[in-house]
């Protein structure tokens, strides 16, 4: 079983920088890639950024491009999203995601899919005006 861990959520205000942390457990090593998504309150789970494990190959999407960074630490099995310039409309709450095959990492690139096959219990980021 698989499991996420979240860290590094926050408030900060307009223009700030947070940098979220998803541990994951080792038997994650065998995942193809790992993702963020973040749901606003009343909306739907939205893609926001994804990454490979082998070749670190990187996708966002068209909303935080430009200001957010995806990482990840083979050694330390943990991926990153620095988030820089935040704006209000980034408030949301923020799961770390892993797929399990190349087909996932499809559907989130092509389709910006919120499917995933293991889900982290997510992180708030509040963002004040």
């Amino acid at each position: 079983q698989v499991q996420l861990v979240e860290s590094g959520g926050g408030l900060v205000q307009a223009g700030g920088s947070l940098r979220l942390s998803c541990a994951a457990s080792e038997r994650t090593l065998s995942n193809y890639a790992m993702g963020w998504f973040r749901q606003a309150q009343g909306k739907e789970r939205e893609f926001v950024a994804a990454i490979t494990w082998s070749d670190a190959s990187t996708y966002y999407s068209d909303s935080v491009k430009g200001r957010f960074t995806i990482s990840r630490d083979n050694v330390k099995n943990t991926m990153y999203l620095q988030m820089n310039s935040l704006k209000p409309e980034d408030t949301a709450l923020y799961y770390c995601a892993a797929g399990t095959s190349r087909s996932r990492w499809i559907q989130w690139i092509f389709r910006n899919a919120a499917t995933s096959d293991y889900w982290g219990q997510g992180t708030q980021v509040t963002v004040s005006s």
